[in-house]
């Protein structure tokens, strides 16, 4: 009985310290028209500390969704177009010496800021890819000897393009597993576009107003991760990424020979703190089994390893994830 009142008081403080979500969209909807789902994707990595990987072809509105985030938050917001001549100091920053001081002084990268936009991560080198995967993962810089903490929040929003691949450098496996989510986008349906033309036609273009500080997202996200899970919910996880890892266990013997390796364990924890910041978005304060399922091809999809029979099939990783949720019991 008390945890039925304490999740009813659990339910209602998150009800009202969750009110600013509402705004944050609002704000992302006078500038971005459409784009529910990568809305919601960048509040959930900002919920829950996480990076993000964005897949879309060129011009719908990628760049434009995270820097107006930035501006609602009153956040540094730094963009960095990924090159095949970038080099990791262009990224993090370097060591000048100075004639006037007669010393080494250091000058940092676009890296620190709040929000990194890494347009087209896959177009530059692997040793800039891992410098920027170090800032993702150890959330600080070394520069010389010296290293430099990141400010919070931190949230890096890469893109690629899925059409062209030549001369490209795709993320390897460990390296992509570090991103929370992969999200991707499509075009925009015939009266949202039509809104777009409007929008980009109109004599003044709209901007979205500040209305948080960084401090105040810091909060919300100790706040998300009060929301309530129950255990059955944390059952309901461990079944689906161990089905991408041992599908014959749970009857889905035709991904036998489709998937090379599953999930990690940062899947587990991943879905867990996503489906956490989901149910915060939505103005809940517990995790329901609908989250999961909401959250579980962002979460899932760049995770699994394909066969090259799943390919030589057109088998992909999102009708693998479809499958498990449709076989795998809810709770």
């Amino acid at each position: 009985m008390n945890q039925i009142v304490d999740i009813k008081e659990l339910n209602e403080r998150i009800r009202l310290e969750s009110a600013f979500v509402d705004m944050i969209q609002m704000e992302m909807n006078k500038v971005i028209i459409g784009q529910k789902h990568l809305i919601e994707s960048l509040l959930i990595g900002l919920l829950s500390n996480g990076h993000i990987l964005l897949e879309g072809v060129p011009g719908l509105a990628k760049t434009l969704a995270i820097s107006t985030m930035a501006n609602t938050i009153n956040a540094k917001f730094s963009r960095i177009q990924f090159t095949p001549d970038l080099l990791p100091a262009d990224l993090i920053g370097t060591m000048i010496y100075s004639q006037k001081k007669e010393e080494f002084l250091v000058k940092k990268g676009p890296v620190f800021a709040n929000f990194i936009l890494a347009d087209e991560i896959n177009r530059a080198p692997a040793k800039v890819q891992s410098a920027l995967l170090e800032a993702m993962q150890e959330r600080q810089i070394t520069i010389g000897t010296e290293t430099y903490k990141l400010e919070e929040p931190f949230l890096v929003l890469a893109t690629q393009n899925p059409i062209e691949q030549e001369g490209t450098y795709p993320l390897p496996e460990a390296q992509i597993d570090r991103f929370m989510l992969k999200t991707v986008i499509t075009y925009p349906k015939k009266d949202e576009e039509q809104l777009i033309i409007r929008e980009n036609l109109a004599q003044v273009f709209p901007t979205a107003s500040e209305i948080l500080k960084a401090q105040d997202i810091l909060k919300a996200r100790d706040i998300v991760k009060e929301v309530y899970m129950d255990e059955k919910i944390e059952k309901y996880i461990i079944d689906i990424v161990f089905a991408t890892r041992f599908p014959c266990d749970y009857k889905l013997d035709q991904f036998r020979d489709m998937i090379s390796f599953g999930g990690s364990p940062r899947a587990s924890i991943n879905l867990a703190m996503a489906a956490k910041a989901f149910a915060f978005i939505k103005r809940r304060g517990y995790v329901i089994p609908e989250d999961i399922r909401a959250i579980a091809h962002d979460v899932l999809r760049h995770r699994i390893g394909l066969t090259y029979e799943a390919e030589a099939e057109n088998i992909t990783s999102e009708e693998i994830i479809s499958e498990i949720l449709n076989t795998i019991e809810v709770p």
